[in-house]
């Protein structure tokens, strides 16, 4: 199984997300914990070819815990894309899951058991109500975790959408199902002391580890190198 569980709120990791075998090599050699594979032309779960995925883990062969996104439909689509992206030999595939009914998350879940995370949007909504009731919802589909994440791209960070009492609180419902919890959305480096304090299990990062600070450019293994050295400083801090 793949080395994370949400156990340890005392230890978030370093998820990068990467469009191609050679930026996977780039964030791997930086020191990310995760390596996502992801089209950031297209949004926040923007799919690449299977056979693209199916290079980028192979490139990472094993040093890293690896992820992919599925997309964004609903139905025998999301299913099916599930299926393709399972068959690559990632260790986690993520979806949206804001319009799918429990037994379409269920059917999703089993197409990778133990392996499917769960995407929210803070656009979608920010009360308690609402993590604790998505929480429960994935748990009892079969998820593995779930994570926070921008629909939009336009730059406007996570805590710009969410409190940090209301993502604390997203986190320990997500622990207290036993799911793994992450946070992401236009991150900066300038936000990893704050949300790793929060305890989740892992943060998410594109634009703010890319050239220029551009999701759309290349990923700058030295902004990615900087990020490992602030997580890693945060949890000295945490565990002082």
């Amino acid at each position: 199984m793949p080395d994370i569980e949400p156990t340890s709120p005392a230890r978030p990791r370093l998820l990068v997300s990467v469009r191609r075998p050679d930026e996977a090599l780039t964030a791997l050699r930086a020191g990310a914990d995760l390596i996502d594979a992801k089209d950031p032309e297209r949004g926040a779960l923007g799919a690449l070819a299977p056979e693209t995925v199916r290079a980028i883990v192979a490139e990472v062969g094993g040093r890293a815990v690896t992820s992919a996104v599925a997309g964004d439909g609903t139905g025998t689509a999301i299913v099916a894309a599930i299926a393709a992206m399972a068959a690559t030999g990632v260790d986690f595939i993520k979806i949206a899951v804001d319009a799918a009914d429990d037994a379409a998350l269920a059917e999703a879940a089993a197409r990778a058991p133990g392996r499917v995370i769960g995407v929210l949007f803070a656009e979608d909504g920010v009360t308690d109500g609402w993590a604790a009731h998505s929480a429960l919802r994935l748990a009892a589909a079969g998820f593995a975790g779930a994570m926070i994440d921008t629909r939009g791209k336009s730059g406007i960070a996570l805590p710009a959408l969410m409190t940090a009492t209301q993502l604390a609180a997203f986190v320990a419902r997500c622990r207290a199902h036993g799911l793994m919890s992450g946070l992401a959305g236009s991150l900066g480096l300038a936000d990893i002391p704050a949300l790793s304090g929060l305890g989740p299990d892992y943060l998410g990062f594109r634009g703010g580890l890319c050239r220029g600070g551009n999701r759309r450019e290349a990923l700058d293994g030295a902004r990615v190198a900087k990020a490992v050295a602030a997580m890693r400083t945060g949890l000295r801090a945490d565990a002082a």
